[in-house]
């Protein structure tokens, strides 16, 4: 599966758009990791587990994006996005879209 942000494939052409594919997680912190993000956020610095955490969200979000789009009959998804937002203190969620479509 091609997974791509730009409008097209490469080298490819674009026979049917067959829709919106999207995948979406919900992560939440837990209170250990927030203890030592917190006394990190104290003194400065990259907060690595908070980046790993959303990095797992975002390859979470695009594999299921994936799997909608075979669902559909896909052979790539253009235009793909990433958007997150908070659902409660503490939980986000983070949304791969795009459009799926069969090549020729």
């Amino acid at each position: 599966m091609e997974i791509t942000t730009t409008e097209t494939v490469p080298g490819r052409e674009i026979a049917e758009v067959l829709g919106v594919a999207r995948g979406n997680t919900v992560q939440a912190k837990n209170v250990g990791r927030d203890i030592t993000q917190g006394l990190r956020n104290v003194f400065g610095g990259e907060l690595e587990a908070y980046s790993e955490l959303l990095a797992t969200a975002r390859d979470e979000a695009v594999d299921r994006m994936e799997a909608d789009a075979e669902a559909m009959g896909a052979d790539a998804v253009v235009t793909v996005r990433l958007e997150t937002s908070q659902i409660t203190d503490g939980g986000s969620e983070v949304m791969a879209y795009g459009t799926a479509v069969r090549l020729r």
